[in-house]
């Protein structure tokens, strides 16, 4: 496998997080994103709920400093229980 990222560090890198949209997908995105890059309320959000209104998707675009940051936030998001996607 090469390691070799075909992304120039730092770069602004967008991440979509899906899950139902409930208070406790809102803090867990939150308590992830804010550990592995930067406090959540610092960066740029976009929030899309569902056409009924169950799930939200969640893009915030991180200050990325290397690939190993960004595969660590994506370890994290989707490990978690209420995450059920993150492209």
């Amino acid at each position: 496998m090469n390691d070799v990222s075909p992304l120039q560090f730092p770069t602004d890198f967008p991440v979509k997080i899906m899950g139902r949209d409930t208070p406790e997908f809102h803090t867990a995105v939150k308590d992830i994103v804010t550990r592995h890059a930067a406090p959540f309320d610092s960066l740029p959000v976009t929030r899309q709920p569902s056409s009924e209104g169950r799930f939200v998707s969640i893009t915030v675009t991180v200050k990325a400093e290397s690939r190993e940051q960004l595969d660590a936030l994506y370890r994290a998001l989707t490990s978690h229980e209420l995450i059920l996607m993150v492209l």
